[in-house]
């Protein structure tokens, strides 16, 4: 079967397109994909739950449908896959602890219930991170997902297996979450593309989280897919204005279509370099790249840094150990084994006493770790008013940065998802501060998403001059990066995830054909041995 008729080589809206022109079947694309997760998963392990007999079940049945002349609108029959932090009825959200084994939702998350109503085929399930709280996709439960482009990198994370499922051509759209970067972290390791939303743009009812009521940082539910206009697709399909009647949250006003916005009258900011984390080569390279395309459709582009960002970083990490970390630390119970790696040092730092934290922060002062000396001295237990006024903190780093995009007339922003290309597996450890780009724009409630854009070039796999622990670690990571891909973050006022989408799309077609540019799906690399 060649590329151009193979199911699982075309976008989601290639496929629903053949789809409602019935030069293809449900029951046909969803085979095609069921047996590629039986070819590709044993090496990838995306999946957490294969639903192969209830996908074939439903596809049948849409097909019954649509010979009866009821279309239940453009994702009728489209098979995708969800993230497994998402209620499905009868199945439990583990989020990768063993804890929550038995947690069964007695409904489907309110994005599921859309779109199964809309005529979506669920395939399965999708691997996360424990806890959903580093950029891989690994926990004890389910193992280590690798990415596509190369087995010994991850995917990212939290939506890791997400990324990994639509990268290699499993699964054409997918759901997942992001707290700090799950969707478009992943999106920018794979080479795919992803939108996190505008807080409460879709309906976040049945998304579980392992810091239930911490509402400072919130977590949004966003689609995932291999094109730009896959995700408006979906966007425009589960209206905001219908998920209003689930969830009172939601504002009741109807998604604008991004083919209705002028690129050419854009004007967009665009930035490299957050303060924090110095951006790889590749990656501040790919930034450039994307503003040069924008520029090419006419959009007037400008350099463009956003006030505060380092202080407004920190604040968001206060706020998520607010509680010194014992929600979190409070689900992991048994021994280490039962605990991944990645999250042992937040287990140590949530056990130590406050004057254990602060001479620790001392010492790395000492020895020029600043920025693990910040890190330390927010991080850990806070009163209800410290709690109050970091939130504070964060309301005024939001209205900031919106003021100061206003005062340069500015639409969007350009900048990166991530420090890094794609991390080594368990590199993540020890490397929170890398995801700052993204987890800036959580605790701005803009929506953001990630498109494909270049990668890695091998004179590009190196790191000039690190200064401490932290850039010695992106270093390494830089220096088995060649060939990964690299992705461009895109970003919008509150409530303009369609002009967000609109550029997505014209940097997409701006570089389509360009010899550097990912293109998914990709099949892994065969096992070792």
């Amino acid at each position: 079967m060649s590329a151009s008729t193979d199911p699982t080589c075309l976008t989601a809206t290639a496929l629903c397109s053949l789809l409602a022109a019935r030069e293809v079947s449900a029951e046909e694309v969803t085979r095609a994909h069921l047996a590629r997760i039986e070819a590709l998963d044993p090496r990838l392990r995306a999946f957490t739950q294969v639903l192969h007999d209830e996908a074939l079940a439903a596809a049948r049945g849409l097909d019954d449908e649509r010979r009866r002349g009821e279309i239940r609108g453009p994702l009728h029959g489209l098979p995708i896959t969800v993230k497994e932090s998402l209620d499905m009825a009868g199945m439990a959200s583990t989020l990768g602890v063993a804890s929550r084994r038995g947690h069964r939702a007695t409904g489907d998350a309110g994005v599921t219930a859309l779109l199964r109503r809309a005529g979506a085929v669920i395939l399965g399930r999708t691997n996360v991170s424990q806890l959903l709280l580093y950029n891989e996709a690994r926990n004890p439960l389910f193992g280590q997902t690798a990415n596509p482009w190369s087995l010994d990198h991850s995917p990212g994370g939290s939506s890791g297996g997400e990324a990994a499922a639509i990268a290699a051509g499993m699964s054409p759209l997918g759901i997942g979450t992001d707290i700090g970067g799950s969707i478009r972290v992943p999106a920018h390791c794979c080479g795919i593309a992803g939108l996190k939303p505008t807080l409460d743009r879709w309906t976040n009812l049945g998304s579980n989280t392992a810091l239930l009521g911490q509402e400072a940082i919130r977590s949004q539910v966003g689609p995932m897919a291999r094109s730009a206009r896959d995700l408006a697709l979906v966007m425009s399909e589960l209206d905001p204005a219908t998920m209003a009647a689930l969830d009172v949250r939601v504002p009741p006003f109807p998604f604008t279509e991004p083919a209705s916005v002028e690129v050419a009258r854009l004007r967009v900011g665009f930035y490299c370099d957050d303060g924090l984390v110095p951006s790889s080569t590749a990656v501040a390279r790919a930034v450039v790249k994307a503003a040069s395309a924008l520029r090419a459709r006419g959009a007037t582009v400008v350099p463009f840094t956003p006030p505060g960002t380092p202080d407004a970083v920190y604040g968001y990490f206060a706020a998520l150990s607010a509680d010194g970390g014992a929600t979190a630390m409070s689900l992991l119970q048994g021994d280490a084994a039962d605990v991944d790696v990645s999250l042992r040092s937040l287990r140590a730092m949530a056990s130590l006493p406050s004057f254990a934290r602060r001479a620790a922060a001392r010492v790395a002062g000492i020895a020029g770790e600043r920025r693990l000396q910040r890190l330390l001295e927010v991080t850990g237990p806070k009163s209800v008013a410290e709690l109050w006024r970091v939130t504070h903190a964060l309301r005024e780093a939001r209205a900031a940065i919106a003021s100061a995009m206003r005062a340069e007339s500015l639409d969007l922003l350009l900048c990166p998802p991530y420090a890094t290309p794609a991390l080594p597996h368990t590199a993540s450890r020890d490397f929170v501060l890398a995801g700052s780009a993204a987890m800036l724009w959580n605790l701005a409630q803009f929506p953001a998403g990630v498109v494909p854009v270049t990668r890695v070039r091998a004179g590009e796999a190196r790191r000039e001059r690190p200064r401490d622990r932290l850039e010695k670690r992106a270093a390494e990571v830089d220096a088995k990066s060649e060939g990964l891909p690299v992705g461009v973050q895109v970003v919008g006022l509150p409530f303009s995830d369609h002009v967000v989408l609109a550029a997505m799309i014209a940097i997409e077609d701006e570089l389509a054909g360009e010899p550097d540019r990912p293109v998914t799906p990709v099949s892994p690399p065969p096992l070792a041995g």
